[in-house]
């Protein structure tokens, strides 16, 4: 019931809502543009490795987690979610995170096993300084 209350009130405040959206669409600028720049630094990447194996991703957000580019996309989510201030937006960021948390997660392991002491000790898995 607090919640609805919450939620009604913040609907009826004009300036609640717009400071949720200039916030919102600004997290997702952000996150785009890290989804974009890490899916390039990816393609460059193999590019220059010319099929022969892996290589450790660097630049950008790569600098603090192995998933970047699934960083970005969560981010881009989640300020959908703000700046719509909606369930159906919260619930396709949650998913989003949902699908694509695992699977960062398991590349970080990979990443790990793969280039041991070579691989940044620091280095999380998707959300910079915490997982």
């Amino acid at each position: 019931m607090e919640l609805f209350v919450r939620w009604n009130l913040a609907v009826k405040n004009p300036f609640f809502l717009i400071f949720f959206l200039i916030l919102g669409v600004f997290i997702f600028f952000c996150g785009f543009y890290i989804n974009i720049d890490s899916d390039n630094r990816l393609i460059r990447l193999r590019k220059e490795s010319n099929g022969s194996g892996y290589k450790i991703p660097k630049g950008g957000m790569f600098e603090y987690v192995s998933a970047a580019n699934y960083f970005g996309e969560c981010l881009e989510w989640f300020g959908f979610a703000i700046a719509s201030w909606s369930l159906p937006g919260l619930a396709f960021a949650w998913f989003t995170l949902a699908n694509t948390g695992p699977r960062g997660y398991h590349h970080h392991l990979f990443y790990k096993e793969k280039f041991r002491s070579e691989y940044p000790k620091d280095r999380k898995a998707l959300i910079p300084f915490l997982i």
